[in-house]
């Protein structure tokens, strides 16, 4: 994995200096690191890595990917200034330059990379599924059964009685199960709807789902990938977690995950109410009803979930008060980023 990495690498480099227009940079960038590209496509192997190397090509994986894309940037701001043609003899050359203003990552992208990267360095590999689902996988195999009230929570998009916008990432963990055998360690990102609008929730949102499944995997565990998670997210070394007991079929036990107050340290402030807590996540052990819909032997593997919204963590980071602020485009907001 590590010489393919660095062979794609080289190769992509060594067809920069050749191009001679944007839309050839842009023709070639799209081949290696667009969604589809070539680099994207090794990554998703690395699920097949051994869990010893996985963290060490992970790590190599997101240097490599940030180095290709400061050289495109820097062979575009070279070919943006080709072809500009003769310069008029009535243009006053002393005047100050214009800018180019150069475009940037989303937040919410940007906390979706981190988010991911983070967990690639615990060992954890990407797994992404259709924004169409099927009620199966979004509810019946997850312990939801028709006509259970925890669907009404859900907010859901229905296409037809059996299709419809998933509501959460966590169908991926009955298809990852159903092709896969234990010892899985996955996240999820991705898009996810629900018909619900106001200034903490939007139609369309952003969420990661984690799992890992394996022999005697306990709660202890996700507490400490969590906590693991969660200082490097805020970059909080004595960042404080809170389990607070909950309800999700899926799940058994359950809990909401509390977080310090990232802003006052837990003294209490307006964003946390005065309680000095955040709330960031929900989680718990898989449900052995999930296991079993899979063929798992729940007396053989155990294993635990979450999920997280990435609107939620980017509004927490950044002190954002209106998920809305997100989606609205507008550059004076976006620039702050």
């Amino acid at each position: 994995m590590e010489q393919e990495l660095r062979q794609l690498q080289a190769e992509a480099e060594s067809k920069l200096p050749s191009l001679e227009n944007l839309e050839e940079l842009e023709e070639i960038r799209v081949q290696y690191l667009g969604r589809k590209g070539l680099f994207t496509g090794l990554l998703r192997q690395l699920g097949q890595v051994s869990a010893e190397d996985r963290p060490r090509l992970g790590k190599l994986a997101n240097e490599i990917k940030n180095e290709l894309e400061l050289k495109f940037n820097a062979r575009k701001s070279e070919l943006s200034g080709i072809g500009a043609g003769t310069v008029a003899e009535k243009d006053d050359l002393s005047l100050p330059g214009r800018r180019v203003p150069f475009g940037r990552l989303h937040p919410v992208t940007q906390i979706m990379d981190e988010v991911c990267a983070i967990f690639i360095d615990l060992g954890f590999a990407v797994a992404e599924g259709p924004d169409i689902e099927l009620d199966y996988y979004n509810f019946e195999a997850l312990n939801i059964p028709q006509h259970h009230p925890a669907r009404d929570m859900h907010d859901t998009f229905y296409i037809s009685d059996s299709i419809l916008l998933r509501t959460h990432t966590s169908p991926m963990q009955i298809r990852a199960m159903e092709k896969e055998k234990p010892p899985l360690r996955i996240i999820a990102p991705g898009k996810v709807y629900r018909c619900d609008s106001d200034i903490t929730h939007t139609p369309m949102f952003h969420q990661v789902e984690g799992f890992l499944v394996d022999h005697k995997v306990s709660f202890a565990d996700l507490k400490g990938v969590l906590t693991v998670f969660c200082q490097k997210m805020f970059d909080q070394k004595d960042i404080r977690l809170r389990f607070r007991p909950s309800f999700f079929p899926f799940t058994e036990p359950s809990a909401e995950v509390d977080i310090g107050c990232v802003i006052c340290r837990g003294e209490g402030c307006r964003v946390c109410k005065q309680t000095g807590w955040l709330e960031i996540l929900g989680a718990g052990m898989i449900d052995p009803e999930v296991l079993k819909m899979v063929d798992y032997d729940p007396e053989e593997f155990t294993g635990f979930a979450f999920g997280l919204g990435i609107e939620r963590i980017a509004m927490l980071k950044y002190g954002i008060d209106d998920i809305r602020l997100f989606y609205e485009n507008d550059i004076r907001f976006l620039n702050q980023f």
